[in-house]
């Protein structure tokens, strides 16, 4: 029978029925936006969306859109996107000393950022100690004992010898970093008890202040059980009841991690994944005149100094971040922290191959914050003109924002003694630039350096790190876990 009064919809693409009433007439569907992404399900077939899963497919470009198909791309996409650090630094500190350049900031946040300002001013020694804390925090696997792993991972003819090695390094790891993962501890449990009701806070908060009393005094197994028989069951039983899904559940799946690398970063994990090394007869003789009590001496040993300058500074900076992103500022500076820790993230990422170090100072009334990327190993074609054949470089790539000046890029390559230089300066100092050619070959030359190629010449865009360093897209031929 004809449905002559369009009592039921018809199926688009098969009514051939003309419907007479506007209000029955349904376009066609359309599911080509590309801003619907489809959560996967192997159980079921879904509709197609803008989300790719193929490695070619991808695009890299500012579309702010989530790559599905590769953790490298996107770490890519990202890096392309990150903002400089300096120049966000120089929009936090302004040219003035001791006033923060942000309107609106929180009075927390200003006097950690006056904190900051005040380690910043520095003369030559204080900067080489500064650089020096850097790169010590920023090389936890420097020594002559990971040397040694290093060697022996490489030379090791079975996959036991490897993943012992693998294992004590994730130990070392977490054992380096038990500070930290305490501090996570207790700030993911204090912001749960602040997105829970009343009744229930009151006992978590408790249980968090004996927590803390006990990370103070260093009972890490009774920490474990308070957190395994008390505080897992008990926010648990908050999110089953409650089916609250939202930021509590990601702070206990938070904790449960951060709980797994307390447990495993204790002395005695460490101990005995390093006994079982000292097992193996390729490092027993190397390995098996170092007891416990020596190897946990060393291995402080290596630690970087929490008094170090530029400790205190990172400290200061992550603290103000803090305060402004939890609220305490306005939206300005809100965005400008967010800025920062996005940049350093990026920089501090696995996929990263070469170090990243920080330098804010001021020296001589002028502030100059800086960025230096070092890839020690680097490779290039010899000059000789024999194609095909490469040779080891350094090569070091300076960002910096001088007050008063503007913003440099220095990409500087050394191979031995010799010594390439490239400046890209401000529009102001381009009508110098043979004067500054002459000044920078004349200190390569009164520390021993040959230089044999100095340019400077007007910006005319910043220098990409993946053309400072192209070593970086050999990530892409390492594991690549999908999203």
């Amino acid at each position: 029978m004809p449905n002559l009064l369009g009592v039921t919809n018809p199926t688009p693409g098969l009514d051939n029925t003309n419907n007479t009433i506007p209000n029955r007439n349904i376009p066609p569907s359309s599911n080509s936006n590309p801003n619907i992404q489809n959560v996967t399900d192997p159980n079921r077939v879904v509709g197609p969306d803008g989300k790719t899963e193929r490695q070619d497919s991808g695009t890299l470009d500012n579309s702010g859109q989530i790559r599905y198909d590769s953790n490298f791309q996107t770490f890519i996409q990202r890096l392309r996107e990150a903002p400089s650090l300096a120049a966000e630094l120089a929009r936090v500190f302004s040219s003035r000393e001791g006033t923060v350049a942000l309107s609106g900031m929180g009075e927390g946040t200003a006097a950690e950022i006056a904190r900051a300002l005040e380690m910043m001013k520095m003369d030559q020694a204080q900067l080489l100690d500064f650089l020096s804390g850097q790169m010590k925090s920023g090389v936890r696997f420097g020594g002559p004992l990971f040397a040694l792993l290093r060697n022996a991972y490489a030379r090791a003819a079975s996959d036991g010898v490897r993943l012992d090695i693998l294992q004590f390094v994730k130990n070392y790891a977490d054992y380096s970093s038990t500070s930290h993962i305490e501090g996570n501890i207790l700030r993911n449990l204090r912001t749960m008890a602040d997105a829970m009701p009343a009744s229930w806070a009151e006992r978590l908060r408790d249980m968090t202040a004996m927590l803390e009393n006990g990370l103070a005094a260093g009972d890490r197994q009774g920490n474990l059980a308070l957190l395994q028989r008390n505080i897992f069951p008990y926010m648990s039983s908050y999110v089953s009841r409650t089916h609250d899904m939202g930021l509590p559940r990601s702070l206990l799946s938070l904790l449960a991690l951060d709980a797994a690398r307390y447990e495993n970063g204790s002395e005695e994990n460490l101990l005995d994944s390093f006994r079982r090394l000292s097992g193996y007869g390729t490092l027993k003789g190397q390995l098996g005149g170092v007891d416990g009590q020596a190897l946990l001496a060393l291995l402080r040993r290596n630690q970087p100094a929490p008094e170090s300058r530029a400790n205190q500074f990172a400290e200061a900076l992550a603290s103000a971040a803090a305060k402004a992103l939890r609220g305490g500022g306005s939206a300005d500076e809100q965005q400008v922290f967010q800025q920062l820790v996005n940049a350093m993230l990026v920089n501090e990422s696995v996929y990263m191959p070469v170090n990243h170090l920080l330098i804010p100072i001021e020296m001589n009334g002028r502030m100059l914050f800086s960025e230096l990327w070092v890839d020690p190993e680097a490779e290039e074609e010899e000059k000789s003109g024999k194609s095909g054949r490469r040779q080891t470089a350094m090569r070091f790539l300076f960002k910096m924002d001088v007050q008063s000046l503007g913003f440099f890029d220095i990409l500087l390559t050394a191979r031995g003694s010799e010594t390439d230089v490239r400046i890209a300066c401000p529009d102001r100092v381009a009508p110098f630039a043979k004067q500054v050619e002459q000044a920078m070959a004349d200190i390569l030359t009164r520390n021993g350096l040959t230089p044999a190629a100095v340019s400077v010449h007007r910006m005319e865009r910043p220098i990409a790190l993946t053309e400072a360093f192209p070593k970086i897209f050999e990530g892409k031929n390492s594991v690549n876990v999908k999203a």
